[in-house]
This record gives C-alpha cells, sequence and structure tokens, in this order.
C-alpha cells in the first residue's frame, strides 16, 4: 500500500467510540507517518433510538449493522467497533483485520458514593441495558430493583451522580478510556459478574476482498487478546446467543498457552444460574475455538438451552420502528 493513500474510517460518534477510533488511527499514523485518515461519523440505530431497552430494538447488529453497510458500499475502508457489540458471525465480504490489546474486561458498579454490591439497601435502584448484567444483579441480590438505563457513557454515569438512580453497572474498559473509573465503587470479580464476550477489546472491521487495507491493520492485531476473545465468541455463537443475550464468558490465557474460561447463563430473574468452566492448552484460533465450542455444550447438556429459550419466549418481539428509523 502505498503511504500517502488516503482512507475512510467509520465510527459512530459518541466520546467512547471515538475514543476507539482515535486509539486506532494514532496507532497506524504512529507506524506509517504519511497515512492520511478521513473520519467518518455513522449514527446506528442503537445510537439513534435511546427511549427503547435495548431488546426491542433487535438482538444483532444493534451499534454496527450501518457501519458495515458503509463498508459494504464503499463509504468507508475500515470501521472501528467494541468488539462485544459485534455478532459472532461475520456478514458474507467482511471480516475482522485486528482485535487489539484489551483493557481490563470486568463489570464495575458505578454510585456516587461509595458502596459495594453486597452493601446496598434492599430495593435499591441499579441500572443497567443489559439482560447479562440484570440476570447476574439479581442472582446476588434479588432485592434489588435492577431498571432499564439507555445513554451513553457519561449520560449513564450523570444519571447515577444526579440521584436517579442508586447504582448502575457498566463496563471498567469505558469508564478508564473516558477517565471516569474514580466513580466505580467496585469491580466485580468472575464468581460475581462475569463479562460479555469480548468485553473491553475494540475489533476493526473491514471488506474481506481489500488485501491491501486488510495487511495494513492487521499490523493492530494483538494476538493474546485475539484467543481470548475467539474463546468467548465462540461458546456465545455455539449457544445461539446473541449480544444481548443473558450469557457472560472470561477467557484468561497463561504465558505458558493454558486458557482457562469461565461463562456463566442465567435467567431473567437470576433464580437459575449455569456456571461452568474448562481449560485446555490454546495456541491457535481453531483451538480457542474448540475450547468455546466445547463449553458451550457442557452448559446446553446441563440446562442453558432450556434458560435461553425461555429467554427468547419472554422477551417482547423488537418494535416496528417507524420509517427513517432504521
Amino acid at each position: 500500500m502505498a503511504p500517502d493513500r488516503l482512507l475512510r474510517v467509520g465510527t459512530r460518534a459518541s466520546r467512547l467510540a471515538r475514543w476507539q477510533t482515535e486509539t486506532v488511527v494514532g496507532a497506524l499514523e504512529a507506524r506509517w507517518r504519511d497515512l492520511r485518515v478521513e473520519r467518518v461519523s455513522i449514527s446506528t440505530i442503537g445510537d439513534r433510538v435511546t427511549d427503547v431497552p435495548l431488546p426491542r430494538i433487535g438482538d444483532k447488529g444493534i451499534f454496527t449493522r450501518e457501519l458495515e453497510d458503509g463498508l459494504r458500499d464503499g463509504t468507508i475502508d475500515f470501521a472501528v467497533h467494541s468488539l462485544k457489540d459485534l455478532p459472532t458471525e461475520q456478514p458474507d465480504g467482511l471480516a475482522l483485520a485486528a482485535v487489539l490489546e484489551r483493557e481490563d474486561p470486568r463489570d464495575a458498579l458505578v454510585a456516587a458514593s461509595p458502596t459495594t454490591l453486597a452493601g446496598m439497601a434492599p430495593g435499591a435502584r441499579v441500572g443497567t441495558s443489559s439482560l447479562r448484567r440484570r440476570a447476574q444483579l439479581l442472582a446476588a441480590r434479588p432485592d434489588l430493583d435492577v431498571c432499564d438505563l439507555r445513554g451513553n457513557v457519561p449520560t449513564r454515569v450523570d444519571k447515577v451522580l444526579r440521584g436517579d438512580l442508586d447504582a448502575a453497572v457498566l463496563a471498567l474498559a469505558g469508564l478508564k478510556r473516558l477517565d471516569l473509573a474514580c466513580h466505580a465503587r467496585e469491580v466485580f470479580a468472575p464468581p460475581v459478574m462475569l463479562p460479555a464476550p469480548g468485553q473491553g477489546a475494540m475489533a476493526v472491521q473491514v471488506r474481506a476482498s481489500d488485501v491491501s487495507v486488510s495487511a495494513l491493520l492487521s499490523t493492530l492485531d494483538h494476538r493474546h487478546t485475539r484467543l481470548e476473545t475467539s474463546a468467548e465468541r465462540a461458546l456465545l455463537g455455539h449457544l445461539e446467543g446473541g449480544c444481548q443475550a443473558p450469557v457472560g464468558a472470561l477467557a484468561t490465557l497463561s504465558p505458558d498457552g493454558l486458557m482457562t474460561l469461565d461463562a456463566v447463563v442465567a435467567s431473567l430473574d437470576g433464580r437459575r444460574v449455569i456456571r461452568r468452566g474448562a481449560e485446555a492448552r490454546v495456541a491457535t484460533d481453531e483451538e480457542a475455538i474448540w475450547l468455546g465450542r466445547r463449553l458451550a455444550d457442557r452448559l446446553l447438556a446441563d440446562g442453558a438451552d432450556a434458560i435461553l429459550r425461555d429467554v427468547r419466549q419472554t422477551l417482547p418481539l423488537p418494535l416496528a420502528l417507524p420509517r427513517g428509523v432504521v
């Protein structure tokens, strides 16, 4: 690729999305000083519809679909995503050129004053837009009032700080990236809450046919993170769980190649929880995917299929959104 080629990157407009995009662009420009990158802001359905719970909008591609459309029609050359937002199956013609080294993948409790999940008063109002977080919160504290909370990261933090809610659960990675981690009163250990598959990692998506752009961006790929998130996403995909499913997973790869994968599937009321783990030596994507699918099979055999089936039947059908919204 000629170093002076102009590339166009698609990004959502939120502060976190812009931070992620600038991080990727900065890493590229540090390697190729003459590279020019134009930022193209693209609004997704998840950005436009902020007064509706996420499951009512849909299950796949809520924050990624329009960026993928931009890749297909040539509006942009690559897109930067939060990996946890990407459906586990890549659309035809698109590929992940890079998965960058991830930040701390855990979730955190945000509150206006120091507290912990165990120390909150019965009936305390805790906000989240995630079914996964809701299920695990209620499994640990069934006496809490878990409320739907939409908006970007600063908006959600502000709602807690001004007293609209007693607390909220957000990804620690996003808080750190926006210098808001000072409001994290507790960081959840895996026995309490497992993160979404891929949480904390950024992904760069390209047209599969664009070999030169893929080669350029692949230099940003972090092999360790790629292997861990491949296992997590393979588990989610094998469970046929979408981005909004009450499924948590966290893979940890040791320096000697031993991967430990922990996962949870929980009912929306937190009364049924299946937690399982597995480990194996992993050196390739195929081995990571195999481990994820193997653990998914174990979860299914132990009753996860019944839980996920009930969740799908319980959730209301996605809204028929007005023309122009989608």
